[in-house]
């Protein structure tokens, strides 16, 4: 077994796992604490380096493409002292960041761990129920639905429009933005046949984010929603592609499902359009798709 002890952190490798716990000094960001403590199984790993500095170290961990929810949800956006897979390492520890360094590689070697991506995660995700408030809103999620509530910041717009909630199967995709320069970051959700251009902050089904402390809690929501929606990698495959036609009866349940789903998804257009979230070409041309499908 392997491990090192710093203020920033506390890594241990037992041989098939690295055990990753944030540390309790209040230079640790808001983010690393609220995500806690991961687990990183051997076979999720590509790779990891220890890069020596004046007064401190960096230890990184490079995790397999596809992996890990929270990285494919923030897209590598996220800064250094809210990624959960560096840790600073002071000078006096240097010799113990490489013999940990040493003991990874030798157990991937061994193992004969491959760095090709996956088409499955190998991390859970972010502890459920979840619920953050940042920006215009609170974005709360309990493992099957996406409950948005706007506060007084939110424009007239979306506060009209009142509180969302999806369901898993209503999202297609989850995004998260931080705050850049002058432009707002936003948590955004995009919904199944509900194409908008409409910007963040007048968009339902959207979080305008303004740069403040909480914004990166955020992505874990979206972290959260991402590890229970379809891998990235099977985006395009079918869970049954050929088979459902030669049974008589699936058809016909599932036409019923799909018909009831498309009229509520007309309804909360409709609902959007009247409150000036969707425009007038938007509105139409999300209707017209929803009717073909019909």
């Amino acid at each position: 077994m392997a491990e090192i002890i710093q203020k920033d952190g506390t890594w241990v490798f037992d041989g098939d796992a690295l055990r990753l716990t944030p540390g309790r000094d209040k230079n640790v960001s808001l983010f690393r604490k609220t995500l806690g403590e991961l687990v990183v199984p051997l076979v999720a790993l590509a790779g990891v380096s220890f890069e020596q500095g004046k007064k401190a170290g960096r230890l990184r961990l490079r995790l397999r493409d596809g992996a890990d929810p929270l990285l494919h949800a923030t897209g590598g956006r996220l800064t250094e002292p809210n990624d959960p897979y560096q840790l600073l390492v002071e000078s006096d520890r240097y010799g113990v960041a490489e013999y940990f360094v040493d003991e990874v590689r030798g157990a991937l070697l061994l193992d004969e761990v491959p760095t090709d991506p996956v088409d499955a995660y190998l991390l859970p995700g972010p502890s459920l129920p979840l619920s953050v408030s940042a920006g215009d809103g609170t974005a709360g999620f309990d493992g099957d639905h996406v409950r948005l509530e706007w506060n007084w910041k939110a424009e007239d717009a979306k506060a009209a429009a009142g509180t969302r909630s999806l369901t898993l199967t209503d999202i297609a995709s989850v995004e998260w933005h931080p705050a850049a320069g002058l432009e707002n970051g936003y948590l955004r959700f995009t919904v199944r046949n509900a194409p908008t251009k409409a910007p963040p902050k007048y968009d339902a089904n959207s979080v305008e984010l303004w740069g403040f402390k909480k914004d990166p809690l955020m992505a874990l929501v979206a972290a959260a929603v991402q590890a229970r929606l379809p891998h990235p990698a099977r985006a395009g495959a079918t869970d049954v592609p050929d088979a459902r036609p030669e049974l008589p009866s699936a058809p016909v349940a599932s036409a019923e499902d799909d018909h009831d789903a498309l009229l509520r998804r007309l309804r909360e257009l409709g609902e959007l359009h009247r409150t000036g979230v969707l425009t007038d070409e938007e509105f139409t041309m999300a209707k017209q798709a929803v009717l073909k499908r019909m």
